[in-house]
């Protein structure tokens, strides 16, 4: 399970989705920056606070032209009451396949009961990683404040 680094072309995955049925990754998120969160699950306070972070900061994220994509394990009713609870207005994975996630973007997975583990990946207008955060258990995580000064940065220096 090899990391994904900066600079590679984000690999392609389907995500079936609670209101917009499914996104293609990186595809869905082309000409635009990206944020695409793998979350521990419904369960996970830890996850909870870093979607309500997302949340709250869409309008700063919006006005940097960056789109956030969430998925997990969970089923499709537990995100939907993920998404009802939290108010999250951008697109909410479910179903995610934990090993095969893994396999392709170097994602930390539980064994037993399996989920994925928090991992964030920022991407550039044309799919490629120009940042991630990997974590092996519960904390460690891509928040929006980190995303927004990165964005930002990169913007002042082009």
């Amino acid at each position: 399970m090899p990391k994904l680094k900066n600079g590679d072309l984000f690999p392609h995955i389907e995500v079936s989705t609670i209101a917009d049925g499914s996104l293609s990754l990186p595809a869905d998120l082309k000409g635009h920056f990206g944020v695409v969160l793998f979350y521990r699950g419904s369960w996970c306070p830890y996850c909870n606070a870093q979607l309500a972070a997302f949340v709250r900061a869409q309008e700063q994220l919006a006005e940097l032209d960056i789109k956030v994509v969430a998925l997990s394990v969970d089923d499709e009713a537990t995100s939907r009451s993920t998404a009802d609870k939290r108010r999250i207005g951008f697109p909410l994975g479910y179903g995610a396949d934990a090993q095969a996630l893994a396999e392709l973007t170097g994602a930390y997975i539980n064994s037993d009961p399996v989920y994925l583990q928090s991992t964030g990946f920022v991407l550039d207008p044309d799919g490629r990683v120009i940042t991630v955060v990997y974590s092996s258990n519960a904390i460690g995580r891509l928040m929006p404040e980190d995303v927004i000064g990165f964005i930002k940065h990169m913007q002042e220096a082009a």
